[in-house]
């Protein structure tokens, strides 16, 4: 057989006869490992696992605040659309009202222009056969018309005078 030469061995190798050594050395590694966590969470004062619970559940708790915020303002935006829309029909039917009276009153006032001008022909044809009647009188009686025509201005002539100078 070949012997191996001790000291051509690895370390290694050297260590693979002392699984107690190897043992050992990873206890103390494990230890100094946890130790040091623990210190590291005693002067941070919290363990992080609980840190990130508690951040969890705050954004939780924000989340439905904000959920419960945005219900309440959709509430109200739809209480407003509804006012809004209320006020747009009475508007509208407010609109539709002077609408109706506002045909009515030009009904009226069509009506009005059509008796209007009835009225100035009727006062027309009125005028038109007084004068006819007018001039047909002077050819048969001049004399008493023309002295009542002069006798009436003077009268009235008068008493518009002494009212003159009762207001001035």
């Amino acid at each position: 057989m070949i012997e191996l030469d001790p000291r051509s061995a690895s370390p290694i190798a050297r260590f693979g006869g002392q699984p107690i050594a190897i043992a050992a050395a990873a206890l103390v590694v494990v230890v100094l490992g946890v130790s040091s966590i623990a210190l590291w969470r005693a002067y941070t004062g919290g363990a992080p696992e609980t840190d990130r619970a508690v951040a969890a559940r705050q954004l939780q708790a924000r989340a439905a605040q904000a959920s419960e915020q945005l219900i309440e303002k959709t509430k109200g935006l739809e209480a407003t659309q509804q006012e809004s829309i209320d006020q747009l029909q009475v508007v509208q039917d407010q609109l539709l009202t002077v609408r109706r009276l506002l045909a009515a009153q030009q009904a009226d006032n069509r009506k009005l222009s059509e008796q209007v001008g009835t009225l100035t022909e009727a006062i027309d044809g009125l005028r038109q056969s007084f004068a006819s009647a007018q001039a047909s009188e002077p050819s048969a009686a001049p004399a008493p018309h023309n002295r009542s025509a002069k006798a009436k201005p003077r009268a009235s002539r008068s008493v518009n005078r002494g009212r003159a100078k009762a207001r001035g």
